[in-house]
Parts: C-alpha cells; sequence; structure tokens
C-alpha cells in the first residue's frame, strides 16, 4: 500500500509540475516591432505580419499598411496612412473612426480624447458589439487615433471581450510611439 501511496504521489508531483509549465508558457510573447514602411515602434504580443491596401476615407485615397499580430483569438493591430496634405488629417481620423464604428455594429462605450506631455494628442474609442462566432459572447474593440504630420495612425485590440486583458491593451498603447 505505501508503494501505491508514493507511485500515487510522484504522478500527482509530475501533474502538477507539467501544469505549472504549462501555465508559465507565454501566451503573450512581446516583441518590438519598428516599421521601416510605416514609420512606428509598438510591442506586439506574438510575431506581427504586414500587408498594404488603397482604401478611400471619405474621398481622401491612401494606401495603409496594416500590421497585425493575433494571440489567443484577439488582434492587436497598427494601421497608417501617409496624406497628401497634413490639413486632411482631422478629416481623415474622422473617416477611419467613423468607418471602424460602423464596420464593428456594436455601442461605442466611450469616445475621449486623450493627450499626455510630449506625445501627440489622441482619440480613443471603446465599442462593445456582438460576437461573429457565439451570440452570448462580447466582442470588444478599442482604438486610438493620432496624427503626426502628414501621417495617420489607428492602433486597435479587437477580439472576445473575456479574451483580452485590459493589461495587454494598455502594454500594446503605451508602447506605441509614431515616428
Amino acid at each position: 500500500m505505501a508503494h501505491l501511496s508514493y507511485s500515487f504521489l510522484r504522478k500527482a508531483a509530475c501533474i502538477a509540475a507539467a501544469a505549472l509549465l504549462l501555465a508559465c508558457s507565454p501566451k503573450y510573447d512581446w516583441r518590438e516591432v519598428r516599421s521601416p514602411d510605416a514609420n512606428f515602434q509598438a510591442l506586439f504580443p506574438g510575431k506581427p505580419s504586414s500587408h498594404s491596401r488603397a482604401i478611400n476615407l471619405d474621398g481622401i485615397q491612401v494606401t495603409m499598411t496594416m500590421t497585425a499580430a493575433d494571440v489567443d483569438g484577439a488582434s492587436f493591430a497598427v494601421g497608417s496612412a501617409t496624406l497628401a496634405d497634413a490639413a486632411q488629417a482631422a478629416a481623415a481620423l474622422t473617416a477611419m473612426k467613423t468607418a471602424m464604428i460602423r464596420n464593428m455594429g456594436g455601442t461605442v462605450r466611450h469616445d475621449k480624447t486623450v493627450s499626455s506631455a510630449g506625445a501627440p494628442a489622441m482619440t480613443e474609442v471603446e465599442i462593445a458589439g456582438p460576437s461573429p462566432s457565439t451570440a452570448s459572447d462580447t466582442r470588444l474593440m478599442v482604438a486610438r487615433f493620432i496624427v503626426k504630420d502628414r501621417r495617420v495612425y489607428q492602433i486597435v485590440v479587437v477580439g472576445q471581450e473575456k479574451n483580452i486583458p485590459r493589461e495587454q491593451i494598455d502594454t500594446f498603447f503605451t508602447s506605441f510611439k509614431p515616428g
């Protein structure tokens, strides 16, 4: 019987050690990314990929470069476009924000302007909407919109609300530095 207890304890210890190792495996593998094309740097929670395409921001034609990484069903992305004229920035940001809210099909929880010393002013929007996969889950999108000179940026986190810890959103947003 003592042999059985020892064997049981040994197996239990192995299972506990394996569970501990799995719990310690990084879901968010933060890495600094410097984008030469989109002119920014940020921490991404995984290896990002980038693509560019032409878009229309309410009559303003631009090429948007999107750099994104997905972790646990959540997307962390930075979109960037260069405008022909810096005077177009306010209209471009409004068009970006309006399109994002419309595409999400949700309710705006907050929409505020955030500013801090030495950083460009930004607008932050949080939208909650129905999940495309299950009706009982809430999809969350948190986005910041920033202008620097002729360049506009959208920094976005989107996914199931229950899968996006706030500290991960904060890490992503606070790491972003426009070029």
